[in-house]
């Protein structure tokens, strides 16, 4: 199910990348960021400020069919010190945006909801998430609200089964009614994802709390978390295998989203 949510999801764009510029600006360009192999400060930072350019040129468009072209002035600066600074202008823009239009107009997106708004509630992640990174790669404590946490975890696991075009691995997560469930150890937040013959998603009916700490019998494997770990573990920051994350059920039904759900 998706848990409601107060987030302000341009708000929190805004919060998430001052944070990510912040980390960034006195750290060395070069720091290898081990949750993205083969990239370096400078390549994270620039992959987070040309998805906030591209998706503000989509906003500004209000595209109702699938874009043709990803060719965007990304204005990249000249040299690796003066990325932080873009990265900044980047989520400026972006924000100038929001301020401009109806969030809530129609709007093409790949996702399940078809409004601008997806494209805020989708960039806010992908910032957040990156920002995660680099805190990683330095060796911070990469704390996440919880409530921004939950509603990560619902946006991630209601987009998943239409990311096949980007995320091929996703193919592959079906199954003879067989089902996940993601509970939140910190608050409210319980999601079901049934794999089917003909694809997975999730189950509206078959969320539900988990009150003793185990499986309750309805899914073939139970992951428990806070919401900030579940969020962490969605996106392959942390593994099955961590304290933090409790496993119960079927390991190899787990083993089997976790290789194919990358995103």
């Amino acid at each position: 199910m998706s848990v409601t949510t107060t987030v302000d999801h341009a708000a929190g764009i805004a919060a998430e990348t001052a944070r990510f510029v912040a980390t960034v600006r006195t750290a060395d360009p070069a720091t290898p960021v081990p949750s993205c192999p083969g990239w370096t400060l400078t390549d994270l930072v620039r992959h987070a400020g040309s998805v906030q350019r591209w998706f503000t040129v989509l906003l500004r468009q209000r595209i109702q069919e699938p874009p043709r072209s990803r060719e965007v002035d990304l204005r990249l600066p000249e040299g690796p010190d003066g990325y932080p600074d873009w990265l900044d202008d980047a989520a400026a823009q972006a924000a100038a945006e929001f301020a401009s239009g109806d969030l809530d107009e129609p709007m093409w997106a790949w996702g399940a909801d078809q409004h601008a708004r997806f494209w805020v509630r989708r960039m806010l992640f992908e910032t957040l998430v990156h920002r995660v990174d680099a805190e990683l790669a330095l060796g911070l404590h990469p704390g996440i609200d919880p409530a921004l946490a939950a509603d990560g975890v619902s946006e991630f696991l209601t987009n998943l089964p239409f990311a096949a075009f980007f995320a091929p691995g996703t193919a592959a997560l079906r199954g003879a009614d067989r089902t996940i469930r993601f509970t939140r150890t910190d608050g409210d937040g319980d999601w079901l994802v049934r794999l089917r013959p003909d694809g997975f998603g999730l189950d509206p009916d078959g969320a539900g709390a988990v009150a003793d700490g185990t499986a309750d019998g309805t899914a073939d494997v139970t992951v428990r978390g806070t919401a900030a770990d579940l969020l962490l573990f969605l996106y392959g920051r942390l593994d099955r295998s961590a304290d933090r994350i409790e496993v119960h059920g079927d390991e190899e039904l787990l083993a089997h989203w976790v290789a194919n759900s990358a995103f």
